[in-house]
């Protein structure tokens, strides 16, 4: 009894400490990628630059539960691969214990993840999409001049204007808040372009709500691009009337809306979903009793034909159940059938190899 403790607590030990290297490395790829692509929005106006670190935080959030899938697919794959590759296997299966023995330990170390993969999947990362596309529109509705950045030219939200404010006022008697300097607005009216130009301005907010960016003591340069005719004007104020987006709801997705109601909404794309977020949960259950008999590797040769063969199967794995999600939301599978026929095949599969490896080594113990 105390041996088999001690070889549980050995194995979870190493699945564990598998487990956190691999997460950290798959969790800086993701974190990677998904900032390259939010700087590459931020870089060209389609986000604004503040936004950027809370859609990554959203994003990873999003995509932990299948993150922590595959961590625990390669954890338990990996620590089991060594084992064959140090030939400790051989020791195990000639004191007569069957490979069906680290089942106990491997369901120890996984059961915990599982349940995080469930929640993250069911509760926790619908509400991350939902606080993501919630946080998308917010940006997307604020004015012209809350889309400035000093030093940078930004456009309007109907793409007739450009901003461009070199800094705010450090002026300490400033009238308003919202004081800045140097201000260039390019806009374009019934054809004709005009530029304005101004050492200082400000907001300001009128009684019915309108708002105004209001330049102080500059220039404006009118004419039709292509003619030489051109018009200058100075001015002491000029009133720019800043142009706002009404404030919509939140568009909901399937992807952002809580398990409950897309029971509760019974539509095909909704039933769909549900079926991603329960299938994540059971197929993680399925991979990590599946990487037992996937682990074997000859010790006289090499591990990457082996892995590679157990990514090919976690990728057919998931394609599967995207399937069947995409089938359900198309009408063409019903849910009830939809939800468990990949697992319970996965499941046959894998007791299928353990009972292929169990008696390849029984066989071989006969011919010694």
């Amino acid at each position: 009894m105390a041996r088999g403790l001690t070889f549980e607590r050995a194995v979870i030990r190493e699945c564990t400490g598998t487990a956190g290297a691999t997460f950290v490395a798959l969790f800086a790829i993701l974190l990677t990628t998904q900032l390259i692509r939010l700087l590459s929005q931020a870089a060209g106006g389609k986000l604004v630059s503040e936004a950027v670190i809370a859609l990554l935080g959203f994003g990873a959030l999003t995509h932990l539960p299948v993150l922590l899938s595959l961590t625990l697919f390669i954890a338990v794959l990996l620590t089991l691969s060594r084992s064959y590759r140090d030939s400790e296997m051989s020791v195990w299966f000639a004191s007569g214990l069957p490979l069906t023995s680290w089942v106990r330990p491997v369901l120890k170390f996984s059961a915990p993840l599982v349940a995080a993969i469930a929640v993250l999947s069911i509760l926790l990362s619908p509400w991350a999409q939902s606080k993501s596309t919630e946080y998308r529109q917010r940006m997307d509705t604020r004015d012209d001049v809350a889309r400035v950045s000093p030093g940078a030219f930004k456009e309007s939200a109907s793409g007739e204007r450009v901003f461009f404010v070199e800094a705010a006022s450090s002026d300490s008697t400033s009238r308003e808040e919202g004081d800045v300097k140097n201000i260039f607005i390019s806009s374009v009216q019934n054809g004709r372009l005009g530029v304005m130009m101004s050492t200082h301005g400000y907001t300001e907010s009128m009684p019915n709500g309108d708002r105004f960016v209001v330049l102080v003591d500059g220039r404006r340069y009118e004419g039709t691009p292509g003619s030489s005719e051109y018009r200058v004007m100075e001015f002491e104020r000029y009133a720019v009337r800043i142009e706002t987006k009404e404030a919509r709801g939140i568009e909901q997705t399937t992807k952002s809306l809580p398990t409950m109601a897309l029971l509760q909404g019974g539509s095909k794309a909704g039933k769909g979903e549900v079926l991603w977020r329960i299938g994540l949960p059971l197929a993680a259950f399925n991979l990590a009793l599946l990487a037992i008999p996937l682990s074997f590797v000859n010790p006289r040769a090499g591990r990457t034909n082996n892995l590679i063969l157990a990514l090919l199967t976690y990728m057919f794995y998931s394609n599967l159940v995207s399937v069947c999600q995409a089938w359900v939301a198309q009408g063409r599978m019903s849910f009830d059938t939809g939800w468990w026929l990949v697992h319970v095949v996965m499941f046959i599969v894998m007791v299928l190899l353990f009972a292929k490896r169990m008696s390849m080594f029984s066989w071989g113990r006969l011919r010694r």
